[in-house]
């Protein structure tokens, strides 16, 4: 494919705070056993997209070791991943300042890329086959090619939305919007998603999914002549005046999880019998590191409809609605409902628990006779026995000495130690 793909490992991920207080965005857990940056590499592979840059800027150290340990190509291979850090220059002493400008800074590596770039978000669940993306952008001679999805009004002040004229080109686009002028201006007749192919189901706005694919010629026109920081509120309104921009209509699972309530609503679906995004599929697995770890421990134990990583040990626990990450450590009598447990990084050996009996440490993993309902454990937290993380006060936002409540969520952050008998 005459296709290279850029992904843009986001910027300081305060929406997701504090699972990004030690680690880049794209490197966050997810599923029990992925990285976010999982996704859309896997997505490459899958599409033969094999020359892949990632940029990154913020606490890159676990996302950097994941690339490395996870995505290496054989010698014969053309193919590669490579990580484009951002880095002072005797030209630039600033970092990246958005989107656009990340692409900008890195334009001197991206001279050798194919004729196609086509750019990634490191933060989004969803599958796509980008080489029918591609074909697309080739039949309608774009210049740039935006992947939109449908969605619903009261949806749409969070995206940047679009309109697009009888051949699919988009004549308008708006970031963002917030005034209802303005987003009955771009609402999009029923009649025009159904000549697209698509069924509207009451979805009446087009939003851009973050996803493009330019030329290289005018990528780099685009960029070297203005210094515009961003491909949404900037770079893409501009280019529509002077360049033909098409729109692919995508109407897949999609979800931009950026913040912590997407997060954790993307999760909570995950556990669905038939969840809409399937990490079960044989022919477009989502790869990661390999870890070679044993199967489960599962001891007297009840559990519903609930996701469970290898390498896992459960005590006589109820588990109910939850992921439950690699190696995972939950003592007896614990009760754990609607929760992300990402798990941990290593094992406690006997000896190491004896010694953390001494100082009066808890171990590594959930105690006994804990409920913990509505959060998310970050990996390698230590939560002692008798601990309750139910929230009970229903508040919406608040940050202690070792949790944060974000959108009424209860967050303990990784390495975090939670002490016996705390309720929170």
């Amino acid at each position: 494919m005459n296709l290279t793909a850029v992904i843009l490992g986001g910027g300081q991920g305060s929406r997701l705070y504090p699972l990004t207080k030690l680690r880049a965005k794209p490197a966050v857990p997810i599923g029990g056993k992925f990285r976010l940056i999982d996704i859309p590499i896997s997505n490459c592979l899958h599409s033969g997209v094999r020359k892949i840059f990632i940029l990154t800027q913020f606490n890159t150290e676990s996302l950097h070791r994941h690339i490395t340990r996870t995505y290496t190509f054989d010698i014969f291979s053309k193919g590669f991943v490579r990580i484009l850090a951002a880095q002072q220059t005797a030209e630039n002493r600033d970092w990246y300042q958005g989107t656009a400008d990340a692409v900008r800074k890195n334009l001197m590596y991206l001279r050798a890329a194919d004729d196609n770039i086509l750019i990634l978000s490191g933060d989004h669940l969803y599958r796509m086959d980008y080489n029918k993306f591609f074909e697309y952008h080739k039949k309608m001679k774009a210049d740039i090619t935006i992947a939109v999805k449908p969605i619903y009004r009261h949806e749409a002040k969070e995206f940047g939305i679009l309109n697009v004229d009888e051949n699919g080109y988009i004549s308008e686009f708006y970031e963002k919007p917030k005034d209802d002028a303005i987003l009955d201006k771009y609402a999009i007749p029923e009649e025009a998603f159904k000549k697209f192919d698509m069924d509207p189901q009451g979805r009446t706005h087009l939003a851009s999914m973050g996803i493009y694919i330019f030329n290289k010629k005018v990528l780099f026109d685009v960029l070297e002549n203005n210094d515009k920081e961003d491909f949404g509120h900037e770079i893409i309104p501009d280019a529509i005046k002077k360049y033909k921009v098409a729109a692919y209509f995508f109407d897949g699972y999609w979800e931009d999880i950026g913040t912590v309530r997407a997060f954790f609503d993307a999760h909570m679906e995950l556990v669905q019998p038939v969840p809409r995004f399937d990490f079960y599929d044989e022919n477009f697995p989502i790869y990661t590191h390999p870890r070679y770890l044993p199967p489960s421990k599962i001891y007297n134990c009840q559990i519903h409809q609930s996701n469970v990583a290898e390498g896992s040990i459960l005590l006589g626990s109820i588990i109910e609605n939850s992921i439950i990450g690699i190696r995972s450590f939950v003592e007896e009598g614990t009760f754990i409902q609607r929760a992300i447990i990402m798990g941990n990084d290593r094992y406690e050996t006997i000896q190491t628990r004896k010694e953390n009996a001494e100082k009066g440490e808890p171990n590594l993993g959930i105690g006994n006779n804990c409920v913990i309902r509505n959060a998310i454990i970050d990996i390698n937290a230590r939560i002692g026995n008798n601990v309750h993380l139910i929230n009970k006060d229903n508040k919406e936002s608040e940050d202690g000495d070792f949790y944060s409540i974000r959108d009424g969520i209860i967050i303990i952050p990784k390495n975090a130690v939670v002490p016996s008998n705390t309720v929170i």
